[in-house]
């Protein structure tokens, strides 16, 4: 008897797993449109293909989803149709504001997400929120999880809230993604989410995901069909009108104005083929609209980074990004006059190649101990071209060549990465790269560098990540000559050891708090002539729960060399995040310790919070406050005070039209001696104002009209001054021809 309950014990097991395995779905083709008002009542959509969104993914994996949520599929031969009834046994729970696009995250939304290549690399998802707002992106895995918000599609969604809950239409051009133009049927990997927000986050999946298995795209549901769909060359053609104003106050307080700028410009995006786009601009408007959140730029060596946000360089980016290193970082290409780029996927074969004039160059001047930021004042050529191979389940090999030259200036590097899977949970990824510059006169002079100046950059890293617990080894080299203009690498002269580990524990579902965890690291860094640069030992606890709290403490203990001399920095740390109402949500993190006040070599007490608040009054109107406050002593005598807020506004008349203001503020208070016995006070003050109407159709079509203004105030004047003033416009309009 005992024998024979082992065999159906293994027999259940079998089943067990064959049944909760990877799913096939065949995709209906129907030739019918819908009505996009978000109900469901074509009577077609019962012919389309039915997904369950059965398995709860949060906060607790691999069980039964507590809520129904039903999905369909079709296709046309020219548009994807998916459809979404999202039961729930009380809708007034519903949490969802109309906003503006990829600001969702937090709401009541259901998303599909598809590997249209069937590589389990890369995919595409889309998002809608239960009163219809949109959002999408770009993901990629080669190692860690990727998602690229910036990347904009057009298509069109509508929603429908009823007394079950809510429903969802979604129609999504082919035109919208890349695939692969085949013979016959082509399979795509498939997964379907809904995400409830309530007292924690719930989220739900056709998919029973399984933790310890370290890639997402391999456990995706497949999708087989689409014969019938044929995707257009896609020729989009979108002129664009930008007009602005300058003013500029002199020294008697007048305002002068300066030219009026008014430029023409034409972006194209042209499908070469199914999986190939070319992207070219003239005369771009390479313009931000919206304010950058407010940094401070106090008690740093290091340039801060600010993420690119022009649409131009937006698509395709992930084409050019590297695991390891960000050689690329396109916010240096400042102020082009035409650009053209082809982006593309071929079977296992990615590549890229990007082209830009730029009437100058800014250049970032990486060393061991701080990083510089020069401008070099020539027309100049910019190129990146970059190529990945993937191969066997999960790997890779990738090339990257990017340059810039102008009449005296050029800097070229060359770059060699990749990423090998040992097992599901294990994985190694590498980089090295060598770069050759030659400087201008001035930057020889200024900056004491060579003329000359060649150095390679080398990356290894190590991860095991599994559900309970992962591991990671890295090393890190960068020669003290390595340069990479064209990205973002501030630190050079250096090589960096680092191991460390986490571990994570789950609590049964019901429980206030749902996991926790306790992980850390130890790295040591070397100068290149030997001396040790820095020592550190950092370690974090921290737990989530209910009210969807997320909240970590750490301690960081670091012996780290600035000049010639060693300091033994100490500080504790607190992260929090929480929404105690459905509407309200509340961050902060503060630290407090001993660190290096760099203005005057000396070790100081700091002080450091910033807490944040964000509050959706209505459905409507939305407010945004942040407040950074950062403060150094030496002996109780002030070296600075800094306090930054950060107020923003945002008023939704409706999914096409916006209102918001921004508001920005900072105070700064500096000792000029705060080691002698008199430490005059010296203080700054500044303010930014942005207030922009937008509307948007799409992600290309729309029309901006706006005004932003400075101001500042010195020592003990009490008014603000201010002193530059902006009136701008921008229109565009997409054309898919």
């Amino acid at each position: 008897m005992k024998l024979l309950s082992w065999i159906f014990a293994a027999i259940a097991m079998l089943l067990s797993a064959s049944l909760y395995a990877q799913q096939d779905y065949s995709l209906k083709h129907i030739q019918k449109p819908i009505l996009l008002d978000g109900i469901l009542d074509e009577p077609h959509w019962q012919q389309a293909t039915f997904i369950d969104l059965a398995w709860e993914v949060e906060p607790v994996e691999g069980i039964a989803a507590k809520l129904k949520t039903h999905a369909w599929l079709y296709e046309d031969g020219e548009n994807l149709y998916v459809a979404f009834k999202a039961y729930d046994d009380n809708p007034q729970d519903i949490r969802a504001s109309i906003r503006d696009r990829d600001d969702l995250w937090n709401d009541d939304n259901v998303i599909i997400m598809i590997d249209t290549f069937n590589d389990e690399r890369t995919g595409y998802q889309f998002y809608v929120n239960a009163l219809g707002a949109q959002a999408d992106a770009r993901m990629t895995d080669y190692g860690s999880w990727q998602e690229d918000p910036s990347w904009d599609a057009i298509w069109d969604a509508k929603t429908h809230i009823t007394d079950e809950g809510y429903t969802v239409e979604m129609v999504i051009p082919f035109t919208a993604f890349r695939f692969p133009l085949t013979q016959g049927n082509q399979t795509w990997g498939l997964s379907l989410y809904r995400n409830v927000p309530r007292e924690v986050r719930y989220q739900y999946s056709n998919v029973k995901f399984d933790y310890d298995i370290k890639c997402s795209f391999c456990q995706f549901d497949k999708i087989t069909g689409l014969k019938n769909a044929k995707p257009s060359k896609n020729l989009q053609l979108t002129p664009t009108l930008t007009a602005s104003r300058n003013d500029v106050r002199d020294q008697n307080d007048d305002w002068q104005k300066q030219d009026d700028d008014i430029e023409l410009g034409l972006d194209i995006r042209y499908g070469i083929t199914s999986d190939a786009v070319l992207n070219a601009t003239i005369n771009p408007d390479f313009s931000q609209v919206e304010a950058d959140a407010g940094q401070l730029d106090v008690n740093t060596t290091f340039a801060l980074f600010y993420a690119e946000k022009r649409p131009f360089f937006l698509d395709g980016a992930d084409t050019f990004e590297t695991e390891l290193f960000n050689f690329v970082h396109t916010r240096n290409i400042a102020d082009p006059d035409v650009g053209a780029k082809i982006t593309g996927k071929s079977g296992d074969h990615t590549y890229g190649v990007l082209y830009a004039d730029d009437q100058q160059s800014a250049v970032i001047l990486p060393g061991d101990q701080g990083s510089d930021f020069a401008v070099i004042k020539e027309d100049a050529q910019a190129a990146i071209a970059s190529y990945q191979l993937d191969y066997g389940t999960r790997d890779n090999l990738g090339v990257l060549v990017t340059s810039r030259r102008s009449k005296n200036y050029y800097n070229n590097l060359a770059s060699f990465d990749g990423a090998t899977y040992l097992s599901e949970q294990d994985q190694i990824s590498y980089q090295v790269a060598y770069s050759d510059t030659e400087n201008t006169d001035e930057l020889v002079s200024d900056f004491a560098l060579d003329k000359q100046q060649t150095g390679h950059a080398l990356s290894v890293k190590y991860e095991r990540d599994t559900k309970a617990y992962d591991l990671v080894a890295s090393y890190k080299q960068v020669d003290k000559d390595f340069r990479s203009d064209l990205g973002f690498i501030t630190k050079a002269g250096y090589n960096k050891s680092l191991i460390g580990a986490g571990y994570q524990w789950y609590m049964p579902k019901g429980a206030a708090i749902t996991d926790y965890w306790l992980n850390g690291d130890f790295d040591i860094t070397y100068q290149q002539d030997g001396d040790r640069l820095e020592r550190e030992v950092e370690i974090y606890a921290g737990l989530e729960a209910v009210y969807n709290i997320n909240t970590e403490i750490g301690f960081l203990s670091r012996e780290a060399k600035y000049i010639s001399r060693y300091y033994d920095e100490k500080w504790g740390s607190l992260w929090f995040s929480g929404k105690p109402y459905g509407d309200l949500k509340f961050t902060f993190y503060g630290r407090v310790g001993e660190r290096i006040d760099f203005r005057n070599a000396e070790l100081g007490d700091s002080l450091y919070f910033n807490p944040g608040m964000s509050w959706d009054y209505n459905d409507h109107l939305q407010f945004k406050l942040e407040h950074t406050y950062s403060e150094m002593k030496l002996d109780d005598a002030l070296s600075f005070r800094v306090n930054l807020t950060d107020f923003r506004v945002n008023m939704k008349f409706n999914m096409q039209s916006m209102l918001r203001l921004v508001v920005q503020y900072e105070v700064g208070k500096f000792g000029e001696s705060p080691l002698a016995v008199i430490n005059p006070i010296s203080k700054e003050r500044d303010f930014a104002t942005q207030l922009i109407y937008s509307y948007k159709i799409n992600a290309q079509t729309l029309f901006y009209l706006g005004y932003s203004g400075n101001g500042y105030a010195e020592d003990d004047e009490q008014h603000l001054k201010a002193n530059e003033r902006t009136f701008f416009t921008k229109f565009s309009y997409a054309w898919q021809l």
